[in-house]
């Protein structure tokens, strides 16, 4: 997702309201009617550096639409910190938008409720075709075997941002390729009040992001073969501990990044407070904040050891925005046109450019504008490197109760409370019995 600054609801309530809309809540069975041919709602994710920034990119593109259609698309774009909650209260009064931007994570959890369009043969026949999408942007759309419940629209990975002039003043050429050398690095850099390397330590999903992929170059999953939590795995207990470790032992991290959840660390990062960072598609919040592209570089995010691929080499998560219609709509075919004309092209090059994500769209991801320095990592990281969060039904709770115990952990840290290999175990085992079972 983009602007990891994402919604966390307790996996209580989450679980209670995917049950609710999985008994019937939204969902009809059957697709939506044309009853309303000329008018279409549209929840969209804030993107930009504020809700006004997309509103100016987004309203051009929907007046194109309705001079081409005549269908005029009504906007409304919800902060990160609300989409969530209110797509959930959507799916269980059935009031929800024709049309909606979903962060790819939460792809399988409301596709259990039922709520959602699946996007079949004949749906995707009708946008241009399911081949048309990179397969990694495929892979977050839905639980695998399964229709699709969402059709990508913007596609982003983490990468290794760096300080130019802050690396050259400490007399360090190259940034680090692995861990081993991050945490030395950002030694060299921690120092008369600036620190190595920024962290979001109370944004859960950021959380999730980062250990997910350490426990993939350990080895491990969070979910076994047949869906079921396996969170106290060797490998998941090492993966946690290594991310913790960055502020706990190696002391890389500022003891008030385990706070951080509203993207301060980009904040620092542009304020020369902090060197590194590892984020999705930064370039536009540098961007926003005053910094000059030439201030900043870009490389892959750190593997234990060798390249980047996949496997124990995975660097990312597949980061990126999905694009869904509710199943009840009262303009299908009004809807189905949208999703065509968001995800032409045409568009996924206007869009993409203005985000600084990539297009998951293929032909569009050969535009010129994606072989810039910042944004050919990304779409590399994306083709070779990244691999899908876990696409199960109870991903959204895994973010929650899993986010919460790395970010307990980044708070006894900061406090200087011993973060041991059998204190995360503990806090991992207390998440895992937090899980619905199987």
């Amino acid at each position: 997702m983009r602007r990891i600054r994402a919604a966390a609801v307790s996996a209580v309530t989450l679980s209670f309201a995917l049950t609710v809309a999985a008994c019937g809540g939204g969902s009809s069975g059957t697709e939506g009617s044309n009853e309303q041919p000329r008018t279409l709602t549209y929840w969209a994710s804030n993107q930009g550096a504020s809700l006004e920034v997309d509103k100016k990119v987004l309203q051009p593109e929907l007046d194109k639409f309705e001079k081409r259609t005549g269908i005029e698309v009504k906007l409304e774009v919800v902060p990160w910190g609300d989409l969530l909650n209110r797509i959930l209260t959507a799916t269980t009064s059935g009031q929800g938008p024709d049309v909606l931007n979903i962060g790819n994570t939460w792809s399988a959890s409301l596709q259990s409720s039922g709520a959602l369009l699946s996007w079949d043969a004949k749906n995707f026949e009708a946008i241009g075709g399911k081949d048309r999408f990179v397969e990694s942007a495929l892979g977050s759309t839905g639980v695998q075997g399964q229709d699709p419940a969402a059709v990508p629209l913007y596609s982003m990975a983490y990468a290794l941002y760096y300080n130019k002039k802050m690396f050259a003043d400490a007399g360090i050429e190259q940034p680090p390729t692995t861990w081993k050398e991050l945490a030395e690095t950002g030694r060299k850099l921690s120092e008369d009040g600036t620190w190595g390397l920024g962290a979001e330590g109370s944004n859960l999903s950021n959380n999730i992001h980062q250990v997910f992929v350490l426990a993939k170059q350990h080895g491990a999953d969070f979910f076994t073969a047949d869906g079921k939590a396996d969170f106290t795995s060797d490998g998941a207990v090492a993966a946690v501990k290594q991310y913790v470790d960055l502020m706990a032992k190696d002391k890389v991290i500022a003891p008030g990044n385990a706070e951080y959840a509203q993207n301060q660390s980009l904040s620092d990062f542009a304020k020369d407070k902090t060197a590194m960072v590892l984020w999705q598609t930064a370039s536009a919040t540098f961007a926003s904040q005053g910094m000059d592209e030439d201030e900043w570089g870009v490389a892959p995010a750190p593997v234990q050891s060798g390249e980047p691929g996949l496997g124990r080499a995975t660097n990312s998560m597949v980061a990126g925005i999905n694009m869904a219609v509710f199943k009840n709509t009262k303009n299908i075919d009004g809807a189905k046109k949208f999703v065509k004309f968001m995800t032409s092209d045409e568009e996924q090059i206007i869009l993409n450019k203005a985000y600084g994500s990539i297009p998951p769209a293929k032909a569009a991801q050969q535009d010129p504008a994606f072989d810039a320095p910042a944004l050919a990592v990304l779409r590399d990281t994306l083709a070779t490197s990244a691999t899908a969060l876990p696409q199960v039904p109870e991903e959204s709770q895994f973010e929650t109760v899993v986010g919460t115990a790395v970010k307990e952990l980044f708070a006894d840290a900061a406090a200087g409370r011993a973060v041991t290999t059998e204190s995360v175990r503990a806090k991992l085992e207390k998440a895992q019995q937090q899980m619905p079972e199987k």
